[in-house]
Formats: structure tokens, sequence, C-alpha cells
């Protein structure tokens, strides 16, 4: 199919928001005057505490930013590289910028954008965080410039079907995947494909590439996983059938393993150059694994259909605990800060929330377990989420001694357990 390449001028100006606030009406001290008189300082306060008492008090800083409300639900976020700026897409085919801070009031809605047609089903930054890429079930791909989120270059009909996934590989190269499993690789300096490729039967879920921008990765609503040589433009092979959808791909362990999740919450692990069987699979107590980000070489952080954010090691598998939660809603995306201090996630409820990571780096995993108790509560690794609240408790190196005095009393309690039984 013909596909139209626009470079678009500057009558395509995004919704830029006013800038005035209340918050910041309040802040103001001339506004002070309009407040009732205080009453009578107790006893002991002097002369200079009365005269304070006009200013206004300092701004609260919290442990994260503060929820960002939607007017729909987003399926996608994507977080600046080098900022405390993100834009999300949402069903309505908007999208939204935000700049965010833990200064509580401070979240910003900078600009919106309403060129898509049908609903934004991804959207990433370049590297240098001056483009913005977006594709849609419209399947259009729009690159739009950050700043003043104004449509730069837009291509119609870039896919004969609704486009689900996108992977920006350079400056000037990018992959989209579409539903009906067509994965084409794209030169924006053309606006043209320069690989149109069909092997899969079913939707491709999502995209990777390697550290040497060669060999793409896609997952695929068939059970594979799609291997291509972008540097030949070529088909190199798919992986043995799961039994469940593969719903995202990540590279860990510096490049030598694949990891995808399925649907099925079954996460399946590859080496790299043995595409075409798993090395190693276990299972996770979650409705599915429907995306994964990699925080160091073998900690990642998952999204499920429960709801459930988790932390998860890898090599020992090991599900470390919970994140965070969109309480009984699906989530959509999540994706970690240009710091990787936090991650943010979009959901169902029509909300992006944030979670502090700073601390799960640092987190270590024995390399044997204990059994574990019946109805054990998963772990919860963050203040706002639902569980022990107990802050790695046995997990970081300074209780790791108090845990191995006691799995010492309890040694014949201990065994190899399967991994599929993690939670």
């Amino acid at each position: 199919m013909a596909t139209s390449t626009e470079h678009v001028g500057a009558g395509y100006t995004a919704t830029v928001p006013d800038q005035t606030e209340a918050a910041e009406t309040s802040r103001d001290p001339e506004t002070s005057d309009s407040e009732p008189a205080a009453e009578d300082p107790e006893p002991g306060q002097d002369d200079d505490e009365d005269e304070d008492e006009g200013e206004p008090s300092e701004p609260k800083i919290r442990d994260t930013p503060e929820d960002i409300r939607l007017e729909a639900v987003a399926n996608t976020v994507a977080l600046h590289p080098s900022r405390d700026l993100l834009v999300c897409g949402d069903v309505d085919g908007d999208l939204y910028a935000y700049s965010y801070s833990c200064t509580e009031g401070e979240n910003r809605e900078l600009w919106s954008s309403g060129h898509h047609m049908k609903s934004c089903r991804q959207v990433r930054f370049s590297a240098d965080g001056l483009k913005l890429c977006s594709v849609s079930r419209d399947r259009a791909v729009h690159m739009l410039d950050v700043e003043r989120g104004q449509l730069v270059t837009r291509i119609r009909g870039a896919h004969g079907a609704p486009i689900n996934s996108l992977l920006l590989v350079d400056e000037n190269i990018l992959a989209t995947g579409d539903d009906g499993g067509t994965l084409k690789v794209w030169d924006m300096r053309k606006g043209t494909a320069v690989m149109d490729l069909k092997h899969h039967d079913d939707y491709i879920s999502d995209i990777a590439v390697d550290q040497a921008k060669r060999i793409l990765l896609t997952t695929s609503g068939d059970g594979t996983m799609g291997v291509f040589n972008i540097k030949r433009r070529r088909f190199e092979l798919l992986s043995e059938y799961q039994s469940g959808d593969l719903t995202s791909v990540v590279l860990m362990k510096h490049g030598k393993k694949v990891v995808c999740g399925s649907s099925e919450g079954t996460i399946y692990i590859f080496n790299w150059n043995g595409f075409g069987a798993t090395s190693d699979r276990f299972a996770v107590k979650a409705e599915s694994v429907d995306c994964i980000v990699p925080i160091t070489d073998n900690i990642m952080c998952t999204a499920s259909m429960d709801g459930y954010i988790r932390a998860i090691n890898l090599l020992p598998n090991r599900v470390i605990g919970c994140i965070g939660q969109h309480v009984g809603e699906p989530v959509e995306e999540i994706a970690t800060s240009w710091d990787s201090r936090f991650l943010a996630s979009c959901a169902h409820d029509q909300l992006i929330k944030f979670w502090d990571i700073s601390s799960l780096p640092k987190t270590t995993v024995n390399e044997y377990r204990k059994r574990k108790k019946k109805h054990g509560q998963m772990k919860s690794l963050t203040k706002k989420a639902h569980g022990d609240n107990d802050f790695f408790s046995g997990l970081v190196e300074e209780t790791e001694k108090k845990k191995e005095e006691g799995d010492e009393e309890e040694g014949e309690e201990e065994e190899d357990e399967s991994d599929s039984g993690s939670d």
C-alpha cells in the first residue's frame, strides 16, 4: 500500500494550556491581605513570629510526584531521556506532555496534540529528547517537536493494518509492527520503508534491538519471537511456539539473555544466538506479563492485567516484591525516568502514577530459596505499594546477616523449589 509522507509546517500547532494557575496565586504574598486575621499568639511567641505569619508556607516535598489524572485511558507513556517530562497517548488519539515534580502542586500540562484520528498505541522519545514519535490505530506514523508539540512529519497509511508497536533504533531509523504481523523499518530522512516483512501470523506486541543496532527482535500474539537483521535487511528466524501470546521483549545480562513476557504469566528466557528455543522459563503468579522494563542487568519491573507492578530478579529467577499497583485495573505501560529514580505507570483508571525505585538496584537475592509460607503476602518495596511495607526486608544487604542466622536454624526446611512457584 502506498504511503504518503508530509512535512508539516507551522499551521499544525499543539494546544498549550494557560500557564496562569490558581496554585501560583495562592503562593503570592500579596494575596495574604485578604485572609482573615490570625488569632492572638500563644504565650511565649515573640514578635518575629508574628511578622512571619503572613508569609506563605514552604511547599511540601513528596517522595514521588503526584498522580496525573487524565481525561481518557492512556495506552502508552514515555519519559524524557534527560528531563522531568513525560508524554502519554490515549484511546482518543490525543497526546499530552507534562512536566512532573516532587514539589506538591507543581505537575504541569505543557501541551496537547490531537493529530491522530484513532487510538494512540505507542509513543517514544528520540535519544536526544528533541523529537517524539507516535503510532496509532489510524495506521499513521507521526514525528513531533517535543518543545512545542508541533507535528513535523506524518506518514499516512504507513501500514495496511493498525500499528501496534514502535521502536526508535537511532535518530533516523525506526521500526513499526502492526496488528497483522507485518514489521516495517523506516528511514525517516526519506520517509520510506527500507524493510517490509511479514513472518508473524498475529499482532506484533513489542520490538527490541541489540546494542550494535544490528538485530531486531519482535514478539507476537502468535506465540513466537522473530529475529530480523536490519543491517542485511532480511528475516532470520522464528522461535518455537509458546502456549500463549508473547507480549513484551527486553535484553538483560549485558545482552546475553533475551526475556519475553506472555499473556499466561510465564516469563521465557532465551540465550543470545539461541533464539530457536528457550533456555529457561518461570511462571509469575500474575494474569499476564504485559510489559517489561529493565532496571539493572538482572532486575526488571513487569506490569500485568491484575494491576500489579512487580520487581523480578533474573538468574536466580525470583519475584522480589511489589513496586505498586493500580487496584483492579490493567496496567498498559511502565517507563523509567532519566535518573532511574522513578517508575511511571498508566492504567485503565485514567491515572499516571509514580513509584520510587531508587533503592531497587541495591537489592540482592539469595541463590537458594526458602520454603514459602502458604498464602504468603508479596513484599511491598515502596511506601505506596500494598503489603508489608517492610522496605526490601530480607533482600537488602544490611539484612542478609540476620537472614543467614535465621536460615541456619531452619536449615532442614530449606529446599530448591521450582521457580514456577514464585510470587
